[in-house]
């Protein structure tokens, strides 16, 4: 395979120098950063009335050392797993950095994971501890007794249970504090002996059959990525960060990489519905999401202000926003009447929305999925700078990412520094650096079908402008990835689909970019025929089955089976709306393969109005 462009970052002497130097392992850094700034406030975090308590480096290193104490008593052992299954909250970050000192590896687990995936997690990870959120995250576990026995120890943040093995977060760490008091050098050893090749991070995604997939990081990928982000200076000391991704996604294990390097203030709460409430009083000047979050902003602002005067102003107030654009992206002065017009936009519209946000954002990053350029410019417009970064799961989040300074909308940026990427003479984006995953866990056959001669190929269509920025054109192979930053696996979801309903005989989904799935969906003529005979109405059993595919009796059943099916999905991957064909996808129409597969492209072009009516609801 040739490559057709080719992109690395320029460094300086001072920016190799500071990425070459990095900290030898995760637990080094933190504890570098503890003896460089122990006074200084690491966390923000919400109390049990919701007001915002504070953290020190200093404060929060002998929580962690505690920590990684007690997981060195029980015996983990360099990269041994540890678990961790928990909404984002303080706890989490702690465990974490715990596990990196006492040098294991977090195996990080969504705490929606499905009770059957927890156990193939937990099982191929070889995970030997877990950290659990609560009660109902220890039922999961619970529920495998096997794989529960071979634990050697669980810590609930949230509650307590009468088992031995099982202990309270300040139990865990009282034990921690014991041990470190017999050995005062224990996690101090353990930090000088990890090594960068070490295993750090064992996270879980969904290849394109729907079995997760085990993604090896190790200490270096973390190291590099942070001190390569923070030559870009995209987080500096002073700043004020919102957390509230999903800790157990790569992009949220990057951000506490990038602010262990760089020594910010974080306020963690991951919490959806205290978002709003978190911007006000928090006032931050850096957050992280994914594109929804950033469309939900943008709609929200448009159903408020959608009719009468208020309407008005606000079309009139964006439409001076977009003039200015070209000027401050180019750094030139606005033109006097423009300047003057963005004046009163500014005090009437944007300074409200704003403030919303805190008052105090520099930028915002948009990540895990493509953001809209419309989207970007909308912010733009307002004042707000949301720029878009790309990675994987397998390239440790962070390959490329926009400046601040400059946004480019449309573009993911330039590659991160000491980074390297390729198009091939398909288009498929390949990436070489220190962040690129050692390989799938277990599967050293699914590594060669992504690496060739050190490069990964990430699946993923693009293109490089002249300046070196990444522009993202098209999935190369069929998985979804929703607008907020999912991965959905087809054949998972069809086939769970095809096997709650036996009058379903095919199933075609869909959601990439889109905020939920949908899927288009065949009946089998002869067993809705029959089903249709069963029925009391007997008007029923006279119809064809191209009358039946519409029928509300039939919408109505196939909903039913929908709704089980659903039950054994994720939540992203769950099935909000379908359409019923009038007759089965055919080799005739076109449609299937020879050998009966469907081909995606082809339906979806064929039934592209029906399949954008199912997203009216997203306006």
């Amino acid at each position: 395979m040739t490559p057709t462009g080719t992109g690395t970052e320029r460094l300086t002497s001072e920016e190799h120098d500071h990425i070459e130097a990095r900290e030898s392992s995760l637990g080094a850094l933190f504890q570098s950063r503890i003896t460089q700034t122990p006074h200084a406030d690491a966390f923000l975090h919400p109390s049990a009335d919701d007001t915002w308590l504070s953290m020190t480096w200093g404060e929060a290193g002998e929580i962690v050392y505690d920590v990684a104490a007690a997981l060195l008593r029980l015996g983990i052992e360099r990269e041994e797993r540890v678990g961790i299954a928990s909404n984002t909250r303080l706890e989490w970050i702690l465990a974490d950095l715990a596990i990196m000192c006492a040098g294991g590896a977090t195996t990080t687990v969504y705490p929606t994971t499905s009770h059957s995936d927890v156990a193939f997690i937990i099982d191929d990870s070889g995970t030997r501890c877990a950290f659990l959120e609560d009660a109902e995250q220890l039922t999961k576990l619970r529920e495998h007794d096997a794989l529960y026995q071979n634990l050697r120890a669980v810590v609930l943040f949230d509650g307590s249970d009468p088992d031995e093995r099982v202990y309270t977060w300040n139990e865990f760490r009282d034990m921690g504090r014991r041990h470190r008091e017999e050995d005062p050098s224990c996690v101090g050893d353990t930090i000088a002996g990890s090594r960068p090749e070490d295993l750090s991070t064992l996270i879980y995604t969904s290849g394109t059959t729907g079995q997760p997939k085990g993604v090896e990081l190790t200490h270096d990928a973390w190291t590099y990525l942070a001190a390569a982000v923070r030559r870009r200076e995209l987080m500096v000391r002073d700043d004020v960060h919102y957390l509230w991704l999903p800790l157990s996604h790569v992009f949220g294990k990057a951000l506490i990489a990038i602010h262990v390097e760089t020594g910010c203030v974080t306020a963690v709460d991951g919490r959806i519905e205290r978002i709003v409430d978190g911007l006000g009083e928090v006032r931050p000047t850096v957050m992280c999401g994914a594109p929804r979050i950033f469309e939900k902003v943008r709609n929200k602002v448009m159903m408020t202000s959608n009719s009468g005067v208020k309407k008005h102003i606000a079309g009139w107030a964006f439409g001076v926003g977009e003039k200015t654009i070209p000027h401050r992206l180019a750094g030139r002065p606005l033109p006097p009447l423009l300047k003057a017009q963005y004046a009163v936009a500014q005090k009437l519209v944007f300074s409200k929305l704003q403030e919303r946000l805190g008052g105090r954002m520099r930028f915002m990053v948009s990540g895990s999925a493509k953001l809209n350029a419309d989207v970007q410019r909308w912010f733009l417009a307002a004042g707000l700078k949301v720029i878009e970064g790309y990675g994987m799961t397998e390239t440790a989040a962070v390959s490329f990412v926009d400046t601040p300074e400059s946004p480019n909308p449309g573009t993911v940026g330039a590659v991160v520094p000491g980074s390297q990427v390729r198009i091939a003479d398909d288009g498929e984006v390949l990436v070489k650096g220190p962040a690129v995953m050692r390989g799938y866990h277990n599967r050293t056959d699914l590594d060669a079908e992504v690496f060739s001669d050190g490069w990964f190929h990430t699946g993923d269509i693009g293109r490089l402008d002249e300046a070196g920025r990444l522009m993202i054109t098209d999935r190369k192979k069929d998985l979804i990835k929703t607008s907020g930053g999912k991965y959905v696996a087809p054949q998972k979801v069809e086939g769970a689909v095809v096997a709650a309903c036996p009058y379903i005989s095919q199933v075609i989904i869909h959601g990439e970019q889109r905020k939920y799935v949908t899927a288009l969906l065949t009946l089998d003529p002869e067993a809705i025929s029959a089903w249709a005979a069963e029925q009391p109405d007997t008007a029923l059993a006279s119809l064809t089955p191209a009358e039946l595919a519409t029928h509300p009796a039939v919408i109505a059943m196939v909903q039913e089976h929908i709704d089980r099916a659903n039950e054994e999905l994720e939540r992203w991957e769950t099935i909000k709306r379908f359409a019923i064909l009038e007759k089965e996808l055919s080799l005739e129409d076109g449609h299937v393969t020879p050998s009966l597969k469907i081909k995606r492209r082809t339906v979806e072009a064929a039934h592209r109005a029906l399949i954008d009516s199912l997203y009216d609801e997203e306006a």
